[in-house]
């Protein structure tokens, strides 16, 4: 109750087989656990949620997929043991829940990143790379990866800095998919999204201190 309260709004909320939370039985290294969300026969989904009930930050990431499907695969930081949790809202405005287990050792918010500990992402800061594949004769698979230290703040003497949004548009501006992002999202965030879209695409952010992203695309 107190997850559903601080993270999805209060809202009514259902357990849902149809959406699918996968990733590794353990964590081989907490500061990047692969995870696949997938959300399979239900209509209308609006917004994803993940959450890692039992980081000192539940709150993984908000994605919104506006001409794409309801999936997102990435990386993301781990403390402890925890259930790791997607949330689907749908326009009724129910989410539906999904989720597995996670075993970890640990560490993996607190630990200070690889890259703010060498200062090698201070040339790079937000430098996209990215690629765009067909799936079928509208479709597209987006990958992208984004330079950036993502520390939590929960390491001694590291600041909290983090990207805090990204967008994908198509040739005329027009949102295809958006994404909040919090502390968990591993170090130089990768990222991969299905959009329902054949062409260009124009990608753009910030992170927390204004920061910006901004790069373009092609298949």
């Amino acid at each position: 109750d107190a997850m559903v309260q601080r993270h999805l709004d209060g809202a009514p909320y259902v357990f849902d087989d149809r959406v699918q939370v996968i990733l590794p039985p353990s964590a081989e290294d907490p500061l990047s656990v692969p995870v696949e969300v997938r959300v399979e026969k239900l209509d209308g989904v609006q917004e994803l949620r993940l959450i890692a009930d039992l980081n000192p930050i539940p709150l993984i990431l908000s994605y919104t997929p506006t001409r794409a499907e309801p999936f997102i695969a990435f990386r993301f930081k781990v403390e402890q043991s925890t259930p790791v949790r997607a949330a689907a809202r749908t326009k009724d405005g129910v989410w539906h829940v999904g989720g597995a287990w996670l075993t970890a050792s640990g560490g993996g918010c607190t630990a200070p990143s690889y890259g703010t500990g060498s200062g090698l992402w201070r040339d790079q800061l937000n430098t996209v790379s990215a690629a765009l594949w067909p799936r079928g004769e509208h479709e597209s698979r987006l990958k992208l990866r984004v330079m950036h230290p993502m520390d939590t703040g929960l390491a001694s003497g590291i600041p909290v800095f983090y990207i805090e949004s990204l967008q994908v548009l198509d040739e005329q501006n027009r949102e295809l998919a958006s994404l909040k992002a919090y502390e968990p999202v591993s170090e130089n965030p990768v990222l991969s999204l299905n959009l329902h879209h054949r062409g260009p695409v124009h990608i753009v952010g910030r992170d927390i201190q204004g920061n910006r992203i901004d790069a373009q695309v092609a298949p």
